[in-house]
């Protein structure tokens, strides 16, 4: 990881995770009168323990989602990750075994299937981490070719290959699994971070990040991955990635400027044969996810600092953006949304993160929002 940014905004931990129920949540009840446009649901929490925040959710269906995140976040000697699942009445906390250290800093989660899960980050032992889930329970990974110093943010799977991204002394670093058990390590021959990935299959991919002062981005062709030519962006960097198609993607993150202390948010958008910038609205603007629906929609999560106290996705039809802002919470309160999954099947983003407080403290929170699609309207229907 550069200096400047990690992958997600916290960074999230675990250690032994202790595995418990909660009651159905009003939250995701379905309404009684379905709105015709997109609408939020009432905001809700998967119950972390005090300074609790969630830094990534995959969806494998609406009844089927795993979030990863850190418990008492300012804490270095107690903070702990978790993993939570949903199973479409409540959210429950999913340990973690073969573990005697315990897991630290969970940045990422992917599902290849109902059956294969990941989460990546590090561990209280200082190794980059690494766990595999089936279904109930995850069980940590131990990869010899990793070492103290090696730094993972991201992670993507498909069935029998999965993906990890990161750092190795200074260089872009991607650390291959497949279903034989053999580990292969990358290394890309310059400076530089990965922090997001996404795979169309075994052999093809693309991960994004920096190199230290332009956005950084590298591709997976014929089972090798290698730099790919980004829009030259001084100050850009790149946080995730979604893939819609083989012609179809979008990758998010900022702009610093000059000073290091303001920053534009970055969008790019793959067409097939290049990547190229697209403009988002203007403003004080902070973008952490990035997820799609398989059709040309798109929906990116952050965070609005000029009205820090609401909800705030972006919606991107492949040539407008829309704010998309849930209702404001309570005063001096910012919440921010590290991450978003469309949910197959449902017409639901559904994002995660945390709120923060007027006094710094952290609750983790959890964002729902029906779409248009859920509604039986189309976004032509609405404009």
């Amino acid at each position: 990881m550069t200096s400047r940014l990690p992958r997600r905004a916290l960074a999230l931990c675990a250690g032994s995770v202790l595995l418990f129920s909660t009651p159905v949540l009003a939250a995701y009840a379905e309404p009684v009168r379905p709105p015709a446009a997109e609408a939020w649901q009432a905001p809700t929490s998967a119950r972390l323990t005090r300074d609790g925040s969630l830094s990534d959710v995959v969806g494998v269906s609406a009844t089927d989602v795993w979030a990863v995140g850190q418990q008492s976040v300012w804490d270095i000697w107690q903070s702990r990750g978790a993993i939570t699942h949903w199973d479409g009445e409540r959210w429950t906390e999913i340990g973690i075994r073969n573990d005697p250290t315990g897991a630290g800093l969970l940045r990422s989660v992917a599902a290849a299937s109902s059956t294969e899960m990941w989460a990546a980050g590090e561990g209280h032992d200082s190794l980059p981490y690494l766990a595999r889930g089936d279904g109930t329970a995850f069980d940590r990974v131990t990869v010899d070719k990793l070492r103290v110093g090696d730094w993972l943010g991201g992670v993507a799977a498909v069935p029998d290959r999965v993906v990890a991204v990161g750092r190795r002394d200074k260089q872009p670093l991607v650390v291959t699994g497949a279903g034989d058990g053999k580990w292969k390590i990358t290394q890309l021959k310059q400076e530089g971070t990965l922090y997001g990935v996404a795979l169309s299959g075994k052999s093809g991919g693309w991960a994004v990040g920096d190199a230290g002062d332009r956005p950084l981005i590298a591709r997976l062709s014929d089972g090798r991955w290698k730099t790919f030519q980004a829009p030259d962006i001084p100050g850009g960097y790149l946080r995730d990635i979604h893939l819609d198609g083989p012609k179809r993607a979008l990758a998010v993150g900022g702009v610093y400027d000059d000073s290091g202390s303001g920053i534009t948010p970055l969008v790019l958008s793959w067409n097939g044969k290049k990547w190229h910038r697209v403009s988002p609205p203007r403003g004080d603007v902070r973008l952490y996810g990035v997820t799609g629906d398989g059709k040309g929609r798109f929906w990116i999560s952050g965070v609005d600092l000029n009205r820090p106290g609401e909800a705030f996705l972006l919606h991107y039809d492949g040539h407008t953006f829309t704010a998309r802002r849930g209702a404001a919470g309570a005063a001096a309160q910012t919440v921010r949304l590290q991450s978003a999954a469309y949910l197959p099947g449902s017409g639901t983003v559904l994002t995660v993160g945390h709120v923060v407080d007027a006094a710094g403290r952290y609750t983790d929170v959890i964002e729902r929002l029906d779409t248009a699609e859920r509604h039986g309207a189309s976004e032509h229907d609405k404009s």
